[in-house]
Formats: C-alpha cells, sequence, structure tokens
C-alpha cells in the first residue's frame, strides 16, 4: 500500500445521513434508492452512529420488525472515526483491528467529513497514484456541484441534487419536512 495516500485522497465525501428516531425500513428503503450499503445516523450534525446491511440482516434474522424498530436500536455504535490526514495504511490498519468496513472521516472540530470504506481503500491500493489524484479532484468536482445544487435549492432555484434536510427545530436530518410558521420542521416537531 502506497505509504503517501493518505485518508483525504479517497474517502467518499458523499454520504447518506438519518436520523436515530428513523424506522430501520425508512432507513432501508433509502440506502436502496441511493446505492448505498450503510447511513450515517445524526443527531443533529453529530454521527452517533452506522448503519449497514449487516445490521439490517442481524435484526431480521432475530425476527425484528423493521417498520417499528427505530434506527437507534439497529445501529452500530460507538461511531469509529479517524481524521481525513492519516495515512490510507493506518486506516486499513483500524478497518481490520475493529472487523469494520467503513470508518467515519471528521476534522478538527468534529464536523462529519466523509465516510471512508474498503471499497475506498481496495480501489486506492490497485491504483496507480496518480489516478488516485485524478479520482479526488472529479470527487471535489461532484462535491462542489453538490454544494452549489442546495445553495439553488435554498435560493429558489431547482436542483436534482437535493432530497433531505435538517429540521429547524430539532435538527433531525429527513425527507418530510413542512413549513410550520416560517420555519421547515419535520413529523415529530409538527405537533408541538
Amino acid at each position: 500500500m502506497d505509504a503517501e495516500v493518505i485518508v483525504r485522497d479517497v474517502m467518499t465525501r458523499e454520504y447518506v445521513g438519518v436520523s436515530e428516531s428513523d424506522t430501520v425500513l425508512g432507513a432501508v428503503r433509502l440506502m436502496s434508492d441511493e446505492g448505498v450499503g450503510s447511513v450515517v445516523v445524526l443527531r443533529g450534525r453529530e454521527p452517533v452512529g452506522i448503519m449497514t446491511e449487516a445490521d439490517v440482516l442481524s435484526l431480521v434474522a432475530d425476527e425484528e420488525e423493521p417498520k417499528e424498530t427505530t434506527v437507534s436500536e439497529a445501529m452500530s455504535k460507538p461511531v469509529i472515526s479517524m481524521r481525513p490526514d492519516r495515512s490510507l495504511a493506518d486506516a486499513a490498519g483500524m478497518m481490520a483491528q475493529q472487523g469494520i468496513r467503513r470508518i467515519i472521516i471528521t476534522g478538527a472540530d468534529d464536523e462529519l467529513l466523509g465516510v471512508l470504506t474498503e471499497r475506498d481503500v481496495i480501489s486506492a491500493s490497485a491504483s496507480p497514484p496518480s489516478i488516485t489524484r485524478s479520482n479526488e479532484r472529479e470527487r471535489e468536482r461532484q462535491a462542489a456541484d453538490t454544494e452549489l445544487g442546495g445553495r439553488m435549492e435554498t435560493n429558489g432555484g431547482d436542483s436534482e441534487y437535493t432530497n433531505q434536510s435538517i429540521c429547524e427545530v430539532c435538527g433531525a436530518l429527513t425527507h418530510d419536512l413542512t413549513n410550520v410558521n416560517g420555519q421547515l420542521v419535520c413529523a415529530d416537531c409538527r405537533d408541538f
């Protein structure tokens, strides 16, 4: 593994987030729609867990009802995180040691920056450094496009990029927001 490659160069900057109070069924549908194998569980902006396909399989094997079970009951916790300036070799070692396939990447202020998956590690290990840097530039371009799409929607423009947002009352990340007295609120907060 190339010692020069750092996590920031290969991590996945886009992630799918859900709230602890979301149902497992809702989260699984979102995973399916987005074509991902995991969701980051957020309390406001803070990552508090991760729910993977393996967590869902375990839930079903235990004969739990995904429609009635919350994400907080099924998620893996505590969050295993790492800074983006660590080497890819460090990340691969941590994955092997912890027996995990994903690491949450956080900044200095514990801000969620992305997720490093075992697929990212394998792809980077198999790619020459020049290809890895090229892929990184493409990811940065996509992240900038996504951010621009979010700004366009906030300012009233059309955007195909965003389909979830944060409740202005409780901070939950959700698809189902309604304007109540000038605030975008989730279903849980509408009743208050």
